[in-house]
């Protein structure tokens, strides 16, 4: 298997935990790739990253629906089969992700020139992280590692790479002791990103 991916993205980081946690990231060759990459968009036609093109040459994108893939072909590791625990772990993931997509909105918003940033834009970016950061700090549980789990670490440390002013840790304690002990679990340590942007 194929993985087009970007070093620093939250998605794909998600992707290569779930693979880790499945017992499948030494069967997955990484592409590294940009949205610019015309060759990314043979894999996905939306040009986003990540994709995952399979041995046979179909094509998976979406970190959702690779991470479903993933699991489902691994020992179903992260996403619980059933009920109550699979909402849980899949409203995590969709505000782990939430998170990043806010985060990415917000930066690219503020790299634009003074004069067409959209200050509205910002705040409304801003309100969304905020108010993710209030909610995982609820509902992130030490004795469970979900999809769910691996979404918002991986947004959380996206957010201190691209936002690293952003004190989100001296609000949100119970969040920031949350993550200080996830993030040494073997899937993170192993798949955590570079440091430059």
């Amino acid at each position: 298997m194929k993985l087009y991916y970007h070093p620093i993205s939250p998605y794909v980081r998600k992707v290569m935990i779930c693979a880790h946690e499945n017992g499948l990231l030494d069967r997955i060759q990484t592409v590294m790739t940009d949205t610019l990459d015309e060759g990314l968009r043979r894999v996905n036609p939306l040009g986003k990253i990540p994709a995952l093109e399979l041995d046979d040459g179909t094509a998976l994108y979406d970190s959702r629906v690779i991470c479903e893939y993933l699991d489902d072909l691994g020992t179903g590791a992260l996403i619980p089969a059933a009920g109550p625990g699979r909402l849980r772990a899949r409203l995590l993931e969709a505000l782990g992700d939430g998170m990043a997509d806010a985060t990415l909105r917000r930066v690219m918003e503020i790299r634009r020139a003074e004069g067409e940033r959209h200050a509205d834009v910002v705040e409304r970016q801003s309100r969304a992280i905020a108010a993710g950061l209030a909610q995982a700090e609820r509902l992130v549980d030490l004795t469970q590692f979900t999809l769910g789990e691996a979404s918002v670490a991986a947004a959380l440390v996206y957010l201190d790479m691209r936002l690293p002013d952003e004190d989100w840790r001296r609000l949100h304690p119970r969040l920031a002791d949350w993550l200080a002990m996830v993030d040494r679990r073997p899937s993170l340590v192993r798949t955590a990103p570079v440091s430059a942007a």
